[in-house]
């Protein structure tokens, strides 16, 4: 129960590698990290704006059917 089974000392060795292989790797790391957010983030905001372009067409749509619909049943009852 007291010894590391093999997870245990591959995560000691991953951390092992990063703290110690090289000038700069954990700055660098954090630097591809802080990119990789800050990509996702500017996604996000883009899809956002997409949906609601496609949000306000949706509607604009349904309004206009939706007064097409008033006018028709007004048509018919005016003309009997």
């Amino acid at each position: 129960m007291g010894s590391f089974s093999i997870w245990h000392w591959l995560i000691v060795l991953a951390v092992v590698l990063v703290l110690f292989g090289g000038r700069g790797k954990i700055s660098a790391l954090m630097g591809d990290f802080g990119k990789g957010l800050k990509s996702f983030k500017k996604n996000m905001k883009e899809e956002g704006s997409e949906t609601a372009e496609t949000d306000t067409e949706t509607k604009r749509i349904a309004t206009e059917s939706d007064a097409e619909a008033s006018e028709k049943s007004k048509d018919k009852a005016a003309n009997g």
